[in-house]
């Protein structure tokens, strides 16, 4: 009979199935769900709910003895706190109006910690040339007159609770609605002028605007102008780098100075210890809602 020969045991072997790489996860794009109506609904809404949770407080002040005329600043914080508390919760209903909103829609993206040290110092370094220039031309005066209805200068305690608010609470409150909920509906309205989009512009500016007014009760008028300079600057920190972080902590940064430097007179020693406790603080209670994001839209 014929042999066969063997195979030759030199032949390559066939190289195994290729595994298709999975592909990483792509990020959320920076739109919201909510229509832009939902911006001045929210404002009146919240402006209404926020009073009267401000009544609310003050009436049960009243019932506990504190005079009506002359509030005491445990009673002033608390009304503070609800009168803030109102509008999250009124950008909370409006955006879950289609369905339950994300935290990333409303800018909680980490990102990294070169993007947001740059926008921090180019937005804080505009914010005050241009503040320095205005109160170069406007005579500026006075002081905020929220510290003083905290009672900073009445004990420890009311000090403590007056810088929680101002340079931890209001910061996150505020920078959520306005910059996590106003902006990112009113950005929604497109306004097309000689081919291009500016409605970024116009949203950041509207803001600004709002968030300007939204202190009048709290600050004397001619601060009113960079304050809402302010609120246009944290706009543009929100639609460069995606994220609300920046913005939270240049608020905070602020709210610390012109509470440590005009108000209490602190030593450098003690502001930074405001500045840089008040950044942690925020930090370790909003970081859990974030995720990371990829570089920022130019």
């Amino acid at each position: 009979m014929p042999s066969v020969p063997p195979p030759e045991l030199t032949s390559t072997p066939p190289p195994p199935p290729s595994v298709p790489t999975p592909e990483p996860p792509r990020e959320p794009p920076d739109e919201v769900s909510w229509p832009p109506w939902t911006a001045p609904a929210a404002v009146l809404l919240g402006l209404v709910v926020g009073v009267m949770g401000s009544v609310v407080v003050a009436g049960i002040g009243a019932a506990a003895g504190t005079s009506t005329n002359h509030t005491t600043p445990a009673v002033s914080l608390i009304s503070d706190v609800v009168f803030d508390a109102g509008f999250v919760i009124t950008a909370l209903y409006f955006a879950s109006l289609r369905g339950r909103p994300h935290a990333w829609e409303f800018g909680y993206r980490r990102i990294s910690l070169a993007l947001g040290i740059s926008a921090f110092f180019v937005a804080g370094i505009g914010y005050y040339i241009v503040t320095a220039v205005y109160q170069s031309i406007v005579s500026l005066h006075g002081t905020d007159k929220l510290p003083e209805s905290l009672g900073v200068g009445t004990s420890t305690a009311a000090l403590v609770g007056a810088a929680i608010f101002v340079c931890v609470i209001a910061p996150i409150a505020e920078e959520f609605f306005f910059r996590g909920f106003i902006f990112g509906a009113l950005r929604r309205w497109h306004v097309t002028v000689a081919g291009r989009d500016i409605g970024n512009w116009v949203a950041a500016v509207l803001t600004g605007i709002l968030f300007g007014l939204a202190h009048t009760g709290s600050t004397n008028s001619e601060y009113l102008v960079p304050l809402g300079f302010l609120g246009f600057v944290l706009c543009l920190v929100r639609w460069k780098t995606r994220s609300l972080y920046p913005c939270m902590a240049l608020h905070s940064v602020n709210n610390s100075l012109a509470l440590g430097v005009n108000e209490l007179h602190w030593s450098a020693g003690g502001i930074v210890g405001l500045i840089f406790g008040g950044v942690a603080v925020i930090a370790v209670a909003t970081l859990p809602l974030s995720r990371r994001s990829p570089a920022p839209v130019q």
